[in-house]
């Protein structure tokens, strides 16, 4: 088997080609990648335990903080500590990052339209399917 043919070679060449896109957009914003899935979360349910967000992102607790670091730098977030537990935290959107949701989503649509750019729209919705399914979503 050629490795270039392989599924996982041309999964590891689009992903990484798809966050730097994302990355390049976001900037444009003042976010960084990382942050916009925080912020998704967030929208979802503010005031979420830290542990619990890293759990949502599939992330390390050691990048989720890195992440919130930035966050709460750009005051997009504020941190408290969770009032039965003195060693978690709660994480709640700042109005600032409540704000950058309808810039976040205009830029989210225009990497979408970046993504299937080439791709018909019945080739588009077969690719979501497809990406759904792999991540075990349907």
């Amino acid at each position: 088997m050629n490795l270039k043919d392989s599924v996982s070679y041309l999964l590891a060449r689009l992903t990484t080609a798809h966050r730097n896109l994302l990355e390049r957009t976001m900037t444009e914003i003042g976010l960084h990648s990382g942050q916009v899935f925080v912020l998704l979360e967030l929208w979802k349910t503010d005031g979420l335990r830290q542990v619990d967000l890293a759990e949502r992102l599939n992330l390390a607790a050691p990048t989720v903080n890195k992440v919130l670091g930035g966050m709460l730098e750009a005051d997009l977030v504020t941190r408290e500590r969770y009032e039965n537990d003195a060693r978690s935290t709660r994480i709640f959107l700042t109005p600032k990052g409540n704000s950058v949701r309808g810039d976040l989503e205009k830029k989210w649509a225009e990497v979408e339209e970046q993504t299937v750019m080439g791709l018909t729209e019945t080739e588009a919705l077969i690719l979501k399917q497809l990406l759904a399914k792999l991540l075990g979503e349907v």
